[in-house]
């Protein structure tokens, strides 16, 4: 049996149709923090169960609830889960994890180190500088572990218009987009 994870990270309030259209049918999404909003894990909820660790900007009481880090356990599979890698305070080998997720930087990649799969999705939220706009999918068969990274389409030309700012005579407005 095949199990099948959908990553996500750095939505920042964001929660794009194309990244709920491309995690559709997995068994479980992991969010890799700075979601920004409590909206977009209930938009994650109603497509799968969703496991998710807080990212730096994710402050007030509802993200107080969130974990700094968090272990699942998939099979015989062990992932360990955090916002950013610099934070990592365990040697994934010794302590048994197969990978290791992680988001902040909005970079996707995926890399193997000592036999350990370290997996940043990239961002799914605004467009950041010319990062592409992605999301990753892993799945689990057996004690078999394969990566997927998941380009979004983004209409975005560049992060200042990906954030809502415009101006106009002068003024900056700044819209927020919870949708």
């Amino acid at each position: 049996m095949t199990t099948t994870i959908g990553i996500i990270s750095d939505t920042h309030g964001l929660m794009r149709p194309e990244a709920i259209e491309a995690l559709r049918g997995v068994d479980r999404i992991v969010h890799a923090g700075d979601v920004g909003s409590p909206e977009v894990l209930e938009a994650l909820a109603e497509v799968s169960p969703v496991t998710a660790v807080r990212g730096n900007i994710d402050k007030g009481a509802w993200a107080k609830a969130l974990p700094e880090s968090e272990v699942l356990e998939i099979g015989s599979v062990s992932l360990y889960v955090l916002h950013e890698i610099g934070q990592l305070d365990l040697d994934p080998v010794a302590a048994d994890f197969q990978a290791v997720i992680a988001g902040h930087s909005h970079n996707p990649s995926v890399e193997t180190r000592n036999g350990v799969i370290y997996l940043n999705p990239g961002s799914a939220g605004p467009r950041r500088f010319k990062l592409p706009v992605a999301l990753a999918r892993l799945k689990i068969s057996g004690n078999q572990i394969t990566t997927e990274v998941v380009r979004l389409p983004s209409k975005e030309r560049d992060s200042r218009r990906s954030l809502g700012s415009t101006r106009r005579r002068g003024r900056s407005a700044r819209r927020v987009d919870r949708s």
